[in-house]
């Protein structure tokens, strides 16, 4: 009962926000008492808490997937772009930005969390790139993670509608390829940009 609970909290949270969701409704929507719910969670919070866990588990094992599918560098990031906008496409405002405005002690949590999570993404992808010939050879490895993650965070913080929100990303992705790109690279970004993420 309790993964089910966590399931249907984290398909509302995303879906109509953090701070909009009840208890209430959650009992509601799954045909069953408060009482049942708060069995298994002390609080809101805590529900909070571990839907975003299950989320970020979710995220680790679809980032699994699409690395043992051998895409290049460049593909491997708009595949990325497009699981995450598949993951979120039903939230209406950016999940990041309502726990930072509605709920600062759980969303500095997440972050602590997402930023390993991403930065190894994104320093795993950054390597593949270099050896494929798709990125420069020289490039500061550690401090393009910390552009990418500084600009991805930024839009996701301070973005309300997670449509705005996607649009900078793909532009931002954009951006961060074309930085560091070699010829060959800018030629696989181009192919890709061609395959809109809707």
């Amino acid at each position: 009962m309790k993964d089910k609970i966590i399931s249907k909290a984290k398909e509302m949270f995303l879906k109509l926000g953090f701070k909009s969701i009840t208890m209430d409704d959650i009992a509601c929507e799954m045909c069953i008492s408060k009482k049942t719910i708060y069995k298994y969670f002390s609080n809101k919070d805590v529900l909070i808490e571990e839907s975003i866990q299950a989320v970020h588990k979710e995220i680790q094992t679809t980032l699994d997937k699409i690395s043992e599918k051998n895409y290049n560098a460049i593909e491997e990031n708009f595949e990325i772009k497009r699981m995450f906008r598949e993951m979120f496409k039903s939230s209406e405002s950016s999940p990041i930005y309502q726990l930072k405005k509605h709920y600062p002690d759980i969303y500095e949590n997440v972050l602590s969390i997402q930023i390993g999570v991403c930065e190894e993404c994104f320093r795993k992808n950054i390597s593949k790139g270099i050896k494929e010939g798709l990125y420069r050879k020289n490039l500061d490895v550690e401090n393009y993670v910390k552009f990418y993650y500084t600009l991805i965070f930024n839009i996701n913080e301070n973005t309300v509608l997670e449509k705005d929100s996607h649009e900078l990303e793909l532009k931002a992705l954009e951006y961060h390829i074309r930085a560091m790109a070699t010829l060959a690279g800018i030629i696989e970004l181009e192919k890709n940009l061609k395959n809109p993420i809707i």
